[in-house]
């Protein structure tokens, strides 16, 4: 199976109904007045990070992308749970984590430990609390809308290239917890970037039975002759997120296109239909 359908034959599971049909970035349970935020990834060797990195960027990475998840919902970081897998880099993995927990005040909880043959695996539970109700999803943006993504696509490339200015952009992403929460309030849909942003612009649109006209003058990248490339790789963490029209933005963003009703694709770049999700981003399987 794909990615796509494992996700698909999930759905024949029983849910909790905080779920939200596994569309969205984490599950949302209200427990008494509180609603709260959580969310699991994991990182494998090999397909998330090369054999040879520094263990204290793994460490980082990991937290960081979780982190990401709780700021797609404006969410205020509990704590977290560690799966680790054993290996020669534990003392500079856990340097690594204390750098980002201490970082952005975030404690840990729990977790598991193992000894494995083969490449090594690990994974975070992400605990958080919403800051705003309703918490923001993939799935409320609405004719009209305006879209809006925060920072420059393509650094994470550029990093994992070895371009030296970007190597920390894919070695010690920052999750933007702070304008995560700034925003929650006003999007009428948001989420994080880390499969790239055509891809992810797909699923936020086919989320709200919309569709998302991009305009390819205004997505900002770091390297323009790359243009399709910086677009399509992924691991930017940047939000992407929808406000209704005439709506003050509260933070430093770039408005990249408008929500319209739903047509033959779920994203149009540049007046073009775009019709093979396959080929807009990363898809495991």
């Amino acid at each position: 199976m794909n990615e796509f359908e494992f996700l698909a034959a999930l759905r024949h599971l029983p849910i909790h109904d905080g779920a939200r049909d596994f569309h969205d970035d984490c599950a949302v349970l209200k427990l008494g007045n509180e609603h709260l935020i959580l969310t699991h990834d994991m990182m494998a060797e090999g397909t998330h990070f090369r054999p040879d990195a520094k263990m204290g960027d793994v460490a980082w990475k990991l937290v960081a992308l979780n982190l990401s998840d709780l700021a797609s919902k404006g969410a205020e970081p509990i704590g977290l749970l560690l799966g680790h897998s054993l290996g020669d880099g534990d003392a500079e993995f856990l340097s690594g984590l204390h750098e980002v927990l201490t970082a952005y005040d975030v404690p840990m909880l729990g977790g598991d430990t193992i000894a494995a043959t083969g490449a090594s695996t690990f994974g975070v539970t992400a605990i958080g609390r919403a800051t705003h109700v309703p918490v923001p999803s993939r799935a409320g943006a609405k004719p009209g809308d305006a879209i809006y993504t925060t920072g420059t696509f393509g650094r994470a490339m550029l990093g994992f290239e070895g371009r030296v200015d970007f190597q920390e952009a894919f070695n010690r992403p920052r999750p933007l917890l702070d304008e995560g929460r700034i925003l929650a309030p006003k999007v009428s849909a948001m989420m994080d970037v880390s499969d790239g942003l055509m891809l992810d612009a797909w699923r936020m649109a086919k989320a709200g039975g919309v569709s998302f006209h991009l305009n390819p003058e205004l997505i900002p990248v770091a390297a323009f002759d790359r243009f399709d490339e910086c677009i399509r790789w992924g691991d930017d963490y940047e939000l992407l997120f929808t406000l209704p029209a005439g709506h003050s933005v509260p933070i430093a963003a770039s408005q990249i296109g408008k929500v319209m009703e739903a047509s033959d694709s779920p994203v149009y770049l540049g007046g073009t239909a775009l019709s093979d999700p396959e080929s807009l981003g990363y898809r495991h399987g």
